[in-house]
């Protein structure tokens, strides 16, 4: 049963649990496999780092003002510090107007608890300053930043911060490098309890899709594919569980060409439905597509031909799953599924990609829907153990059913990467939804 979404004030403390355990057991392996001493995150009121909210407790949506975390590696951890004007505790920020001794005081003084230490007292010297002498006191051998060419979820430092934190290092800007492995690591490792919550949201998302994909909701000769994907935007927010991109569902019918019914057309028995969706809950987020056939009069069951097409789909799930489970990058499992999908005789295309923290997440790129060869830089990436990805891809299958019309049958199902093997979250669709 699942036990998602939570209430709002449950799912604050199951962040922070998250967040302490992410500083504690992963955060220090992924600064020693950078070999990083120290991070810096540095983020100003609405325009922050992509990495910024996954630091943040559970009580806080964004930084307040400039906000500066600063991560030290030492035996055994690391030292998870604050130089910022609030105290990044588990309890909400003060106000505004809160007395200015209030957000002066480390986190013990002022009550409020959390994974950061505040070495900040703005009585004493500048923001800028507190930020030097905290990297000079620890006298780090390699200071990173969020700086990256190849991945925007790195790269979060403005120009603007770039250039001011380096001028705040002074004598140590030489040993400013960027922390991109640190930022895309910590964005896409996942815990043990958010793949077993991943697993509760794609079940959530496949409920939803299931009651979408209804009579109760998809009325031949009345609903549109828009009608339906507006439904289940709508079903999203109601849910609590809101959407990260606009809900899509498309129409594939005997005797017209891919792309050639619109979304606005009018649903009709004999179609082929996909949908792609993603819900967000608790910072993580799902990202799914289904397909569904409309009976018409007199029919049981979808034509043997889409059967077939939905069967052969599961089959290229298959073989990607294999070179997953082989490893490398996100190019050679690219690579090692196209030729194992040719040597089956499928036609196929591949796209998938991370998905946690964000939607299109940190990690490796594995195909891209208009390159299928190889990508360039995030495409280089490994796969680790312990991330979640969307397994995206689509085959093309003639149907005999339809004069041999070849059909697209596009399914993106989610899959974590956990003890070197590969495991569905909740489950992946074998049967096409009927409605009728």
């Amino acid at each position: 049963m699942n036990t998602h979404p939570l209430p709002l004030r449950a799912q604050a403390e199951l962040l922070d649990r998250w967040l302490s355990q992410r500083l504690d057991t992963v955060l220090p392996r992924l600064m020693d496999r950078a070999g990083v001493d120290t991070w810096i995150v540095v983020a100003r009121e609405y325009n922050e780092d992509p990495v910024f909210r996954a630091l943040l407790p559970g009580s806080w949506l964004s930084a307040r003002r400039r906000t500066i975390l600063v991560f030290h590696r030492s035996s055994p951890g690391v030292q998870c510090l604050a130089v910022a004007p609030y105290p990044v505790g588990t309890a909400p920020a003060p106000a505004i107007n809160a007395p200015t001794a209030d957000c002066r005081q480390p986190h013990s003084a002022a009550g409020r608890g959390g994974p950061y230490t505040s070495v900040w007292d703005p009585s004493e010297e500048s923001q800028w300053a507190a930020l030097h002498r905290t990297v000079a006191e620890r006298d780090p051998t390699r200071i990173g930043v969020n700086v990256s060419q190849t991945f925007a979820l790195a790269d979060g430092m403005s120009a603007t911060e770039h250039r001011l934190t380096l001028e705040a290092m002074g004598e140590f800007a030489d040993r400013v490098v960027p922390a991109e492995a640190v930022a895309i690591g910590l964005l896409e490792t996942r815990l043990t309890e958010e793949i077993a919550t991943a697993h509760e949201l794609n079940a959530l998302a496949h409920q939803v899709i299931a009651e979408a994909f209804s009579a109760d909701v998809v009325k031949p000769g009345q609903a549109t594919g828009l009608d339906v994907a507006w439904w289940i935007q709508q079903r999203f927010h109601d849910l609590g569980v809101p959407p990260w991109f606009l809900s899509t569902v498309d129409i594939q019918r005997c005797g017209t060409q891919l792309g050639d019914v619109p979304d606005e057309a009018v649903i009709e028995p004999g179609d082929l439905l996909h949908c792609d969706v993603g819900l967000t809950s608790v910072r993580l987020h799902t990202d799914t597509q289904q397909n569904a056939y409309v009976l018409r009069d007199g029919e049981s069951g979808p034509p043997d031909g889409l059967v077939e097409a939905l069967a052969v789909g599961n089959r290229m799930q298959d073989l990607t799953v294999a070179e997953f489970d082989r490893g490398g990058t996100g190019n050679d499992i690219l690579l090692r599924a196209r030729a194992a999908a040719a040597g089956a005789g499928i036609e196929a295309d591949l796209y998938s990609h991370p998905v946690g923290l964000h939607g299109h997440a940190a990690g490796p790129t594995i195909g891209l829907w208009d390159n299928q060869v190889s990508v360039h830089g995030s495409g280089d990436y490994p796969v680790y153990d312990d991330t979640i990805y969307a397994l995206e891809l689509c085959t093309y299958s003639p149907v005999p059913e339809w004069g041999d019309q070849r059909v697209r049958m596009a399914l993106e199902q989610g899959i974590a990467v956990t003890g070197g093997k590969v495991e569905y979250l909740d489950r992946r669709q074998t049967a096409l939804h009927l409605i009728g």
